[in-house]
């Protein structure tokens, strides 16, 4: 779990702004009490959203979906999950588990109310409580993105057509009009608890700017994921010739000139690849030294992530690339035999083309 720093500066914000408010009831009186209240409140319903979170992950993980982390910042929190629902009923599944699991906190809240009728300062917070989890989970079921109502709508038109990446770019539409809709409501009632210059006023527009931002992130990568299957190793690959580590530089590249070739794949003398000659270290030395410099010098030894298969596109192309962070892989056929060179620059540029 990661706890944004901004959280602890909005959270004492609240805790003042709560403190202060006309919110609590005449039964708590004094200062120390109202504080009290008001930090005990704050932390049960970032706990809340702690456990909203929690439950968006550990369906997630019980379909096998890995988990990367819980980060608890100023307007909520978000669950990082490292890939996709590969269907509509496990996306609907892991999106609705947070609404729910809000909903049966304030449900249980109600219950505790009608058979304990708790007093006081006990009351107090188990109402609030109530209400937090209550709007929590309202609230995140509105159908738009990125509120988990706009991923159940994503569920809900992926079923019905079929499409993923047209459903995603719906649901971040209707995201963009609730977004809309917020600061509207905020800047047609003016004199309102709810109007621009209250407290919640300003909240809602923040929460209304995030939305915004989120679905519009959701549409450039919806865009994105439609033209990743472009994205070919083979198409990318660059010719690459074989050479002893002993070689030297200004050789190898005269024979990877003969050779049409743009890359060099140091080979042992089994003419097994060990490793490859990085095309920034050659850029680097200076013509008149190539000479004297052995190219297995400016090589990189190839560790297994960094041999990869030559018929990796898209986006498992782009997760192989993530995991091992090099400035070139070699692309070998699944028989094994080496296919060529696949070159960071060239994938960041084709991935770049992609873009919109």
């Amino acid at each position: 779990m990661f706890i944004s720093p901004y959280w602890f500066l909005v959270a004492a914000v609240l805790v003042v702004l709560y403190s202060n408010s006309n919110s609590l009831p005449g039964t708590v009186q004094g200062s120390v009490p109202r504080y009290l209240v008001a930090v005990a409140f704050v932390v049960l319903l970032y706990l809340s959203v702690l456990i909203h979170e929690l439950s968006h992950s550990l369906v997630a993980r019980g379909f096998g979906l890995p988990v990367r982390r819980i980060l608890l910042y100023p307007l909520g929190g978000f669950s990082e999950i490292e890939q996709e629902p590969p269907t509509p009923g496990r996306e609907f599944l892991v999106s609705a588990a947070g609404p729910a699991m809000s909903l049966l906190l304030a449900a249980v809240g109600i219950g505790v109310n009608v058979l304990l009728s708790p007093p006081g300062i006990a009351g107090v917070l188990i109402d609030r409580l109530i209400l937090a989890n209550a709007v929590v989970g309202v609230f995140n079921l509105l159908p738009g993105l990125p509120l988990d109502g706009g991923r159940v709508l994503r569920a809900g038109l992926w079923k019905l057509t079929g499409k993923s990446g047209y459903s995603t770019v719906l649901a971040a539409w209707a995201g963009r009009v609730l977004a809309i809709a917020l600061v509207a409501a905020v800047v047609v009632t003016p004199n309102s608890q709810i109007g621009l210059v209250s407290g919640y006023g300003i909240w809602l527009v923040a929460v209304a700017a995030f939305m915004w931002m989120s679905a519009s992130q959701a549409l450039r990568s919806a865009k994105v994921r439609e033209r990743l299957p472009a994205l070919r190793a083979r198409a990318l690959a660059r010719r690459a010739i074989p050479i002893p580590s002993s070689l030297p530089l200004a050789e190898a590249i005269r024979r990877a000139d003969l050779a049409q070739a743009r890359a060099l794949v140091v080979v042992d003398h089994e003419a097994k690849p060990i490793a490859i000659v990085n095309e920034g270290a050659v850029i680097a030395t200076p013509e008149q030294r190539r000479p004297w410099i052995d190219a297995g010098s400016l090589a990189r030894t190839l560790d297994p992530d960094m041999i990869l298969s030559a018929d990796l596109s898209g986006m498992d192309l782009i997760e192989a690339v993530r995991r091992a962070p090099a400035s070139e892989y070699l692309l070998v056929e699944p028989s094994g035999q080496v296919y060529g060179v696949l070159s960071t620059a060239d994938l960041d540029h084709a991935f770049a083309g992609t873009r919109v």
